[in-house]
């Protein structure tokens, strides 16, 4: 504790980042050490999930380390430890839960575990005001695709979630489709940025009824069947020449038209649902959080519904959209508040149990 402040430590290592960071009172981020993969996975276009597990046991230390110089931050003056526990990769899960174990047992503080995809519900708080609750969620990332119902920082109802893709796993697949390189979806939104959105007409996947839930499969394999043609039929396609396929055909500024023209579908999806939402609960407050809310169009997207439903909104800053120990302190200090606390006897799950 410092100046009366409470500080937590958080551990997140629920995929390809590991990341360690001490906020105090829920809000005030006093440190943000992360260190990626990027580079490892790139040439798999996609996480490796034995690779990210060694990578983190490599870096776990030196990440934790960092986090507490950059904070200026002794182990006597931190309250808690918390350590994302579900969902994810077990594996990096693992690596994440032991080490904030072993610290929590050394300091002799308490332990606090945290749902990931909860945690970035609330990334938005970090470095900001309070949320203004009800609120509606929509995380979107390379591994989730959900909106929530939001009463608090603890209280998350699930509306609707992917049935298949996430938005982020979409992003990633037409990337490597149109030969764009990993990740995909800062390559698509700054291709995008020149381009037209209109150039292709995608589907649109709604679902029935007034759903919730998400399906990015279809799109993904719309642009496929557009690049490479139906299988078994003759491929017709202006300019290139009849009977020709292939994603050599298509010129730089068509490839770039193809990315944009994808990501306004994903964005017209995501903003047609966040709005069912709003509008279903009651929403106040409009959230974003995940690594597609870096998104500048869905960003831009979502202002836009916000305006038109007198909903504030609130985005996270960019450093707190990818996975951050932040926010996983953050949300943890509500926990610690109302003495909801893990033992020492904590397990790591990939998926959420209900």
């Amino acid at each position: 504790m410092i100046d009366g402040e409470t500080i937590l430590l958080g551990v997140e290592t629920s995929c390809d980042e590991t990341a360690c960071a001490l906020v105090a009172d829920g809000r005030r981020v006093l440190s943000n050490a992360v260190a990626t993969q990027i580079d490892l996975h790139a040439r798999f276009g996609g996480v490796v999930p034995e690779i990210a597990s060694r990578a983190h046991i490599e870096a776990i230390n030196t990440v934790i380390d960092k986090a507490l110089s950059d904070a200026a931050v002794r182990p006597e003056q931190i309250s808690a430890v918390a350590v994302t526990r579900e969902p994810g990769l077990i594996g990096s899960l693992l690596v994440g839960v032991m080490a904030a174990k072993t610290l929590a047992w050394t300091w002799r503080v308490p332990l606090v575990g945290v749902n990931h995809v909860y945690a970035h519900a609330y990334a938005a708080a970090l470095d900001a005001e309070p949320i203004e609750y009800p609120a509606a969620a929509l995380i979107c990332s390379g591994g989730h695709t959900a909106l929530y119902r939001c009463g608090g920082p603890l209280d998350l109802e699930l509306l609707g979630t992917t049935i298949d893709d996430a938005a982020g796993e979409a992003f990633d697949k037409v990337a490597s489709i149109l030969r764009l390189g990993y990740p995909g979806g800062p390559v698509i939104d700054r291709l995008s940025r020149d381009a037209n959105p209109q150039a292709v007409h995608f589907p649109r996947t709604l679902l029935a009824g007034q759903s919730l839930d998400f399906s990015f499969s279809g799109l993904k394999t719309a642009v496929l069947y557009h690049v490479n043609g139906v299988p078994g039929t003759v491929r017709r396609r202006s300019p290139a020449p009849a009977g020709k396929t292939g994603i050599e055909n298509f010129s730089e500024r068509e490839i770039a038209d193809i990315a944009a023209s994808f990501q306004q579908a994903v964005v017209d999806v995501l903003t047609i649902k966040l709005r069912r939402a709003a509008r279903k609960i009651g929403a106040r407050t409009l959230v974003l959080g995940g690594g597609v809310a870096a998104n500048s169009a869905l960003r831009t997207s979502v202002a836009a519904l916000a305006e038109k439903l007198g909903c504030t909104l609130r985005l996270p800053p960019m450093r707190f959209c990818l996975d951050n120990g932040a926010m996983v302190a953050g949300l943890a200090y509500h926990s610690l508040r109302v003495g909801q606390v893990s033992d020492l006897a904590l397990e790591a799950r990939a998926t959420v149990r209900r």
